[in-house]
Formats: C-alpha cells, sequence, structure tokens
C-alpha cells in the first residue's frame, strides 16, 4: 500500500494518531488549536527524535493557518496577512537593520508550483534603496531582497547551491522560503498555509527532494512558508497508482486563482512582519 503523502505537519500529527488507534499525545510531539472566526490556528511542536520519527518530519515548530474563506472573503485575507506577520515575528527577531532574504522556490511555468515566484513579485524589496538612502530610513523598515532562484530542470543548477550563493554574498541575517506544498487531505488545498522555523526541502511534496534548504546549510535561520496546491491522486483514489504514473498529483481547476489569492496574502503577511511601520494598506500601495 502507497504511504500517504503531506507535507503539513498537523496532518503528519492526525495521521499518526490515526494509525496508533491512540488519542494521546505521542512522544516528542505537543500541539495546541486555536479557533477564530472563519480560521483555526493549529501549533505542532516537534520536540525530540522520536516525534521527528513518527511524524517524520524535523524537529521545530510548525503553524497551520486553515481558513476556507480565504479565496473570496476580504476580511479573511487580512486577517491571515496579520497572522502570517505574527507568527514570523514569534519565530525570528525581527528588530533593528536586519537583512532578510525572501526565496521563490519553484516553477513560474507551472501554476501549482508557481507559489514562491509569484510571491517573489508581490514584495516590497527595500535593500537596494536602504543601501543609498539610509538616511531616510528608520529600523522598522527592514532591509528585504529576494530570489526566485527556478528550478534544476531549467537551470542546471541544484536550488540550494544558487541559495547559498547569494547568501554568502548578500549576507541576510534571517531566510524567508516559500514553495508550494502536497496535502493529504483535499479540504485543505489551497485554503491552508504553513510557517516552520525548520525549513523546507524543496520538491518533497511531489516525490523530487533536493538538498534540504535550513539553517545547518546555510548557517542563517530559515523560515518556511508553503501553501498545498496540490494532492497524490493516490490518496484521493485509495488505490494503488501504477508505478509508471507515480507521483501522478492533482490540484483544483480554480488554481490560477489560488495562486494569485494564496501568493498575495503570503508575500503581504511577509511585508507586514518586516516593515513594522507599515499597515496593509500602505503595503499595498506600493506593492498593490
Amino acid at each position: 500500500m502507497q504511504s500517504i503523502r503531506t507535507d503539513l505537519a498537523v496532518e503528519a500529527h492526525e495521521l499518526s494518531k490515526r494509525e496508533a488507534k491512540n488519542a494521546a499525545e505521542i512522544d516528542g510531539v505537543k500541539s495546541n488549536v486555536e479557533e477564530k472566526e472563519n480560521i483555526t490556528v493549529t501549533r505542532v511542536e516537534i520536540t525530540n527524535e522520536n516525534g521527528s520519527k513518527t511524524l517524520g518530519k524535523a524537529i521545530g515548530s510548525y503553524v497551520t493557518i486553515d481558513a476556507p474563506d480565504l479565496k473570496y472573503s476580504l476580511e479573511t485575507y487580512e486577517e491571515v496577512c496579520e497572522i502570517i506577520a505574527d507568527e514570523i515575528r514569534k519565530m525570528a527577531d525581527i528588530s533593528g537593520d536586519m537583512l532578510t532574504l525572501v526565496v521563490g522556490l519553484g516553477n513560474r511555468e507551472i501554476t501549482p508550483d508557481a507559489l514562491g515566484t509569484s510571491v517573489v513579485s508581490k514584495l516590497l524589496v527595500t535593500h537596494h534603496i536602504k543601501q543609498r538612502m539610509s538616511d531616510f530610513f528608520d529600523e522598522n523598515i527592514s532591509g528585504v531582497c529576494a530570489i526566485a532562484p527556478g528550478v534544476l530542470g531549467t537551470t542546471g543548477i541544484e536550488t540550494a547551491d544558487i541559495i547559498k550563493a547569494v547568501t554568502e554574498k548578500v549576507k541576510p541575517q534571517l531566510i524567508i522560503a516559500v514553495d508550494a506544498l502536497a496535502a493529504a487531505d483535499i479540504e485543505r488545498v489551497s485554503k491552508t498555509i504553513q510557517i516552520s522555523d525548520t525549513g523546507i526541502q524543496p520538491g518533497a511534496g511531489v516525490g523530487n527532494n533536493r538538498e534540504g534548504l535550513n539553517e545547518e546549510s546555510t548557517g542563517v535561520k530559515v523560515i518556511a512558508i508553503g501553501v498545498p496546491t496540490v494532492i497524490d491522486a493516490a490518496t484521493i483514489s485509495k488505490v494503488e497508482i501504477p508505478k509508471e504514473m507515480a507521483p501522478l498529483m492533482v490540484t483544483t481547476k480554480d488554481i490560477d486563482l489560488v495562486i494569485e489569492r494564496t501568493a498575495k496574502t503570503v508575500a503581504n503577511g511577509i511585508n507586514l512582519a518586516l516593515h513594522r511601520d507599515m499597515t496593509l494598506r500602505d503595503v499595498e500601495s506600493y506593492v498593490g
């Protein structure tokens, strides 16, 4: 039987408890759920090797924001932007005149994989301006630079190697990596955002693991943000997918809208976290 593929720690936790047929907490895993109006925030903390092995995720913190109305509700969009900003600030000490590198992972030519590149296009980048006009900015406007390094198949270079080279040259104090994810529950596709302090594994969601992007590989703290845009076909069909067809991934028919709305939400959550003097209206006046 094929294993169920998911990049979401909250789903890995749910599946592990279901397999164990036990509602008790798993050793090395702590979780709590915060219910807001139309939004659910679940925090999963993996604290030791047993928890890491059981869930198949790195030790660290994972915050999952479930917002079913995100695609259509302006109020939900604004609230999720604020939640993302708040969670980023909790995971990283964003203070002083720090520099953040935002990395948009994925292939811009494949819509379900274009989340990261779309987020980069909606960021308020300031590093180049602060270098030349530093007297006009206070510490509440962070230095931000961004790259969309593409994928191995189109560049011929490992994505992690590009990011490490840029990191060595630019020397950021924080990296925020954004990528599309895979979910196990169709209800979470396009409606969920995961934020973690453990870094990211490019290509993991579609079974194409690349070198990890984390503090160990870069020397810089890495916060990972992802939105599930696909689900494994075998998970939906409940049957074995022939080997020659695996991995076969399924997405929603409105994936263009999904990428546009979720990219804007993630980007503006990052903008609010890094530019602490700005409101959402301020940010939108600059980047749309």
